[in-house]
């Protein structure tokens, strides 16, 4: 199979780092024409320098993605620059930890902000270009706790479930124009997150004692990598899946329902080791 994405013309947003960063980069691989943003324009630049060489022509902006205005002026420059755009690629956005006692209304709609509402803003700006050639494809980067719920992280739950929603949505809406739209759904994919999770156990617990509770729920027993991730982007942008839109392909090495039961699992670990090693030296208890 050969997936020629020469001369497409591609955004991808949220591309400093991590899985935007890596799917914008294989973009540039192939020949596409590549924008990118996000918010700090340093990190970006930078990123967006280790395959400028490979893309036919690169443009990099700061963009909060909560502003409307900011959103259709970017996508508009885009399509200015290079006559239109084939491929929105929605990744911006993070998740954000909760529950019923810690949690305000607002912080969920702020999260709400950002990340449904900045894949809404983003595909309402580049459909009408798609619209006018009659070819477009919109890939969600969206979460497992989405499609499956977990009893922890309320904002991440309900506002992956509403950009899940979304998609599917627009993927039913969409298609009389040529216009296909997909989900895929994150499992652990180890962008640096699960460093900062290592770092709320108790002293004395290693990261190799760390990973092995966290993956026990994961069949294939090792932490997705950004570019796990790539395959299945470029196939969704290609002419090779034509006829697939509305679809919900979860990312995530087998992981399932075994997602609800981690916050437990989390817990319970942390109890256990706390109660094994002596935290103010980070000697295990005689």
């Amino acid at each position: 199979m050969n997936i020629d994405l020469s001369g497409k013309r591609v955004i991808v947003t949220g591309a400093s780092r991590g899985i935007g960063k890596a799917i914008a980069k294989a973009f540039a691989d192939e020949g596409a024409l590549v924008a990118v943003c996000a918010r700090n324009l340093e990190p970006l630049q930078a990123a967006a320098d280790e395959f400028s060489q490979q893309a036919g022509e690169v443009i990099v902006r700061s963009v909060d993605v909560t502003n409307s205005e900011a959103v259709r002026a970017f996508v508009e420059e885009v399509a200015s620059a290079w006559g239109g755009v084939d491929v929105l690629v929605n990744n911006a956005g993070q998740g954000q930890g909760g529950n019923l006692d810690t949690l305000t209304p607002e912080a969920i709609l702020e999260h709400a902000n950002i990340l449904q509402m900045g894949h809404f803003r983003f595909t309402q700006a580049v459909v009408p270009h798609m619209r006018s050639q009659r070819w477009g494809r919109i890939i969600d980067i969206n979460a497992l706790v989405g499609a499956i719920p977990a009893p922890d992280g309320i904002p991440s739950v309900i506002n992956r479930a509403s950009c899940l929603a979304l998609s599917k949505s627009l993927g039913m809406s969409l298609p009389k124009n040529n216009i296909l739209v997909n989900s895929l759904n994150m499992g652990w994919i180890n962008t640096g997150q699960w460093d900062r999770h290592f770092k709320e156990m108790p002293t004395g617990v290693t990261r190799e004692e760390f990973d092995q509770m966290v993956l026990k729920v994961v069949p294939v027993g090792r932490f997705g990598k950004p570019e796990d991730v790539v395959g299945m982007v470029l196939f969704l942008a290609s002419e090779y899946a034509n006829f697939i839109s509305a679809a919900s392909i979860d990312i995530a090495g087998g992981m399932g329902g075994q997602i609800a039961y981690f916050p437990t699992l989390k817990r319970d670990f942390s109890v256990a080791m706390a109660g094994k090693y002596n935290n103010s030296d980070g000697q295990k208890d005689l």
